[in-house]
C-alpha cells in the first residue's frame, strides 16, 4: 500500500526548513520488504551523505512525478531531533491502537503520525539518546544516520510540532532498549513517570510553603528576571516554538514560586493569559488532563523551590523523601527566576545578626525570636520597596510610551500641513 503524499501544512515547519529530504521506494528482498533512500537527481541516497538529500519540496515534488513512493527525513549528529519508530500496533481499519504503543505516544506527546504501513506510528520529537542500542521488538529509536519515512498523516489530539523530550526518551530507552524488554509486554514505563519513579502528583514530594496566590503573583515578577514570567501571564508565547513549551515553561516557574503545591500551581496558571479549554482535556491513556501532565512535568523536573522564610533564598528536593537541603541560591536546570533583591538582602542580614548577637544569644533564647521578627519585617519592608519601584517603573514606561505616540501623530500632523502649503516649515526642516 503506497501512502498518501504529506504536504507543508502537515509537518512541522522546523522539519521543512532543513535539507534533510530524501524520496524512498519499496523493494523486497528475501522475502521482506524494506525501504530504499532515494537521491532525487537518480540513484540511491545515503543517510551518511548530505550530497544525497535535498529540500522537501523537490523531494516531494520527485515523489508526485512517480520516481519514489514517498519522502524521509534525515537524522543526523548535527539536528536536535530523534525518530521514534512504534511498529505492528495498530488496527489498520479502526485505528485501534496496542496499550504498549499508546503509552509511549502519550508519554512523548510530539508530532506522531501513521507510518506508511497504517499499522504502526513514527514520532519525532528533540532531545537525545544514551548511547547503546536503538531497537527492541516494535520499538526503534532513529537519532543520527538513518532516515525515517514522513507521510504528514498526523495523529489527532498530538502536538504540530517536534517536542523537548529528554527526559522521556532516557525513561523509554531504560525501560525497553537498555533492559532488552520487549515493549509488547505489560510496560514498567506508565503515562505518569518511568520504571522507578513516578510522577503522580500525590507522590511527588515538595516543602511548599504560605505564600498566597497573590504574592506568589508578585514576587515572580518581582525578580532580576522576571521579563519571562511576566509575558508567560500575560499569554505572550511568542518566544518559544509551541503553545505547549510556554504552558511548561510557566509551570516550572510556578513550581518553584509556590514550594511544588501543584494545586495551588494549577489555581494560578488559570488565572494567566495562558489558560484555555485545553488544560481540561484528557490527553492520556491514564485519564490524566494536559494541565495535570504539565504540572506533573514541572514538579518531576524541579530542583528547587523558593523558601520565603528568611534564612534562605531556596530549598533544593533531595533524595529522601522529606528531607529538604537549605542552600543560598537558586540555581536550577531551568530558569525559573531566582529570589529577589529583598531576599538576598535580608539573607545577608540574617548572617550578619546570627554573628553579631551571638554572645546576648547565649544568655537569653528571647533575642532569637526577636531577630526573626526584625529581618521578617526588614523583608517585608524590602519587598514593598521592589514593588514600589516596579509600579514607578511600569507607569514611566507608559508614559514614555505615550509621549513617543503624542510626538509621533504631532509630526505626522506637521508634514500634512506642509505638503497642503505646497512649501516647508522649520519643523520640517530640522527632523
Amino acid at each position: 500500500m503506497t501512502p498518501p503524499l504529506p504536504t507543508r501544512a502537515a509537518l512541522p515547519d522546523e522539519l521543512l526548513d532543513r535539507p534533510q529530504w530524501v524520496g524512498w521506494r519499496t523493494q523486497t528482498a528475501g522475502g521482506n520488504e524494506t525501504k530504499i533512500p532515494l537521491d532525487v537527481n537518480g540513484g540511491y541516497a545515503s543517510a551518511t551523505d548530505a550530497s544525497t538529500w535535498t529540500t522537501f519540496d523537490e523531494a516531494l515534488a520527485y515523489a508526485t512525478a512517480g520516481e519514489a513512493d514517498g519522502v524521509g527525513f534525515v537524522f543526523t549528529d548535527e539536528d536536535p531531533y530523534v525518530g521514534v519508530a512504534l511498529d505492528a500496533c495498530r488496527e489498520r481499519e479502526t485505528g485501534a491502537t496496542e496499550d504498549w504503543a499508546q503509552v509511549i505516544v502519550d508519554r512523548l506527546d510530539s508530532y506522531t503520525e501513521v507510518d506508511p504501513s497504517g499499522s504502526g506510528y513514527h514520532v519525532i520529537v528533540r532531545g537525545s539518546l544514551p548511547p547503546g542500542g536503538d531497537r527492541t521488538g516494535g520499538l526503534e529509536l532513529y537519532e543520527r544516520a538513518r532516515f525515517l519515512t514522513v507521510t504528514g498523516d498526523r495523529v489527532d489530539e498530538t502536538p504540530d510540532c517536534a517536542a523537548d523530550r529528554t527526559t522521556e526518551l532516557t525513561a523509554i530507552y531504560q525501560a525497553y532498549v537498555e533492559s532488552g524488554e520487549s515493549p509488547d509486554v505489560p510496560s514498567p514505563v506508565d503515562a505518569e513517570g518511568d520504571s522507578t519513579q513516578s510522577t503522580s502528583l500525590a507522590a511527588l514530594d515538595a516543602p511548599g510553603n504560605d505564600l498566597t496566590d497573590e504574592m506568589v503573583v508578585k514576587r515572580a515578577s518581582n525578580t532580576a528576571n522576571s521579563l519571562e514570567f511576566r509575558r508567560l501571564w500575560a499569554g505572550d508565547a511568542d518566544a518559544y516554538d509551541s503553545r505547549e513549551d510556554a504552558d511548561s515553561a510557566l509551570c516550572s516557574i510556578l513550581a518553584f514560586w509556590t514550594g511544588g503545591d501543584p494545586e495551588q500551581m494549577d489555581r494560578l496558571f488559570r488565572e494567566s493569559g495562558l489558560y484555555r479549554g485545553k488544560w481540561d482535556e484528557v490527553h492520556f491513556a491514564d485519564g490524566e488532563t494536559y494541565g495535570e501532565k504539565l504540572i506533573a512535568r514541572a514538579l518531576e523536573e524541579a530542583t528547587e523551590f523558593y523558601d520565603p522564610s528568611g534564612f534562605s533564598s531556596a530549598v533544593r528536593r533531595t533524595a529522601s523523601k522529606g528531607e529538604h537541603d537549605h542552600s543560598d541560591g537558586h540555581d536550577t536546570t531551568r530558569d525559573v527566576g531566582t529570589a529577589s533583591a529583598a531576599d538576598a538582602d535580608d539573607t545577608a542580614g540574617a548572617h550578619s545578626d546570627d554573628h553579631s548577637d551571638t554572645h546576648a544569644a547565649d544568655h537569653s533564647g528571647d533575642n532569637t525570636g526577636n531577630h526573626s521578627g526584625d529581618r521578617e519585617r526588614r523583608l517585608n519592608e524590602l519587598q514593598e520597596r521592589v514593588e514600589s519601584l516596579v509600579e514607578e517603573n511600569d507607569r514611566l514606561r507608559d508614559e514614555l510610551a505615550e509621549e513617543r505616540t503624542r510626538r509621533r501623530e504631532l509630526e505626522a500632523t506637521d508634514d500634512e500641513r506642509d505638503d497642503d502649503d505646497g512649501g516647508w516649515s522649520l519643523f520640517g526642516w530640522f527632523k
